[in-house]
Parts: structure tokens; C-alpha cells; sequence
């Protein structure tokens, strides 16, 4: 089932799909499998055998999770709206290939453009492309770039990125289009950890700038 709130990207809209994400988290239902947020809408995944099981009155299962859903979009509040998680802080060595360009696109220097990313916090509004990617937002109307024309083949992992007015890090190394203006040393994503992601939707983010050597030292891959 998909719970929609349009296709804009807006904050309030985005923080009343991620405390539906976390009502779910915390009250699911028999048959529940899993939700995920995304920028304006909830996808619900359940089994609809278990869910007729259990409630036997129900004519079908999509009408007792509908149901269910509404009941959670009644009583939802502003308290469930607020980010509840402290700032995860990233550190970062910005020397994207991408960062001159950057610069040169909006007159700005390179301390300039490393100043404006780590000058204000960034908000997980998904998880989605690659396993962990965390699409965060928004940067500096200063900073904010499109998407390379054309990708490159491999975006080496940890880097970070830009595209329009959200900023990112791939997790793995992968194809991608994000204007890439630092890299960070520490593992976003892990398979080999209980919670593999580092980042979950509605966590807030911050970044810091670190030197060449600092990334050697803390580099975890």
C-alpha cells in the first residue's frame, strides 16, 4: 500500500511520512512487513494472509491496513512531527573532482564552497538508490548545482555530492551524477553490523572539513 502525499519535496511534508515510518516502527500489526519513507509518501509492505487471519471481520486485508493507516494519520501530532535524533556528525576531505567546478559555477572560491557545506545542518529525507545512500537536504542556494549531463562509471565510495539542492555520499562505489566536492573516510554502510546503516530518514546531519592527512588516519576502507 502507498500512502501519497503528492511529488514535491517539502520538509513538513516529508516529516509526516517519516513519524508514519515511526508509528509503524513502534505499533505494527500482525502480518506487518516493513515501511518505507520517501520524499512524500510511505510505501507499507504486509502479508495479506496473516492479515486476514487476524482479523477475520475484515472483507479484505487491504481494507483493515487501510483502515489501520488512517487511524495512525488521525492521531498524529506535532510532537511526532519533531526529529527526535541528535546530529550525526561526518567528517570530510574535500577534494572532489567536482569542487573546483562547483566554485566556478556559482563565483565562489573553494574555502567558500567548503564553508557553505559545513555551515549549516542537512536532513535525511530517504534512503534509496545504493543500500544507505541518504538523500539529505537542503544545501545553500549558493551551492546548489545540477546533475553531471552524463555520469561517470564509478563514483569512488564515501564520496560526497551535490545535486540541486541536496547533498549526499555514496556508500558503495557505484555509477552516479552528483557533483562530487569531498570524500569522507568513515563507512556510511555495513552489512556486517546489526543496524548496517549509518543513517536513517529524519536524522539530521552535519558535515566538518578534515585534512589529507586526518582521512589516512580515520579512513575505514
Amino acid at each position: 500500500m502507498l500512502i501519497s502525499f503528492g511529488n514535491d519535496i517539502d520538509e513538513e511534508v516529508n516529516q509526516v511520512a517519516i513519524a508514519i515510518h515511526r508509528e509503524l516502527g513502534s505499533q505494527s500489526f500482525e502480518g506487518f512487513v516493513e515501511s518505507v519513507p520517501a520524499y512524500s509518501s510511505v510505501g507499507i509492505f504486509y502479508n495479506g494472509e496473516i492479515v486476514k487471519q487476524s482479523n477475520p471481520t475484515c472483507k479484505t486485508a487491504f481494507e483493515f491496513v487501510e483502515r489501520y493507516l488512517k487511524n495512525i494519520l488521525d492521531k498524529l501530532s506535532l510532537n511526532d512531527l519533531k526529529n527526535i535524533n541528535s546530529a550525526i556528525d561526518v567528517p570530510v576531505f574535500y577534494r572532489g573532482e567536482d569542487l573546483g567546478f562547483v566554485a566556478q559555477q556559482h563565483q565562489l572560491t573553494t574555502d567558500e564552497v567548503i564553508a557553505l557545506h559545513t555551515g549549516r545542518t542537512y536532513k535525511v529525507f530517504m534512503i534509496g538508490f545504493l543500500p544507505g545512500f541518504a538523500y539529505m537536504g537542503s544545501v545553500d542556494s549558493r551551492l546548489a548545482t545540477p546533475r553531471k549531463d552524463s555520469p561517470r562509471k564509478i563514483v569512488p565510495v564515501g564520496s560526497v555530492g551535490i545535486a540541486g539542492f541536496q547533498t549526499g555520499i555514496y556508500p558503495q562505489s557505484s555509477p552516479g551524477g552528483w557533483q562530487l566536492i569531498g570524500q569522507t573516510p568513515i563507512r556510511i554502510f555495513d552489512i556486517t553490523k546489526d543496524w548496517p546503516c549509518l543513517f536513517n530518514p529524519g536524522d539530521i546531519v552535519r558535515f566538518h572539513s578534515i585534512s589529507e592527512s586526518e582521512f589516512a588516519e580515520l579512513n575505514e576502507y
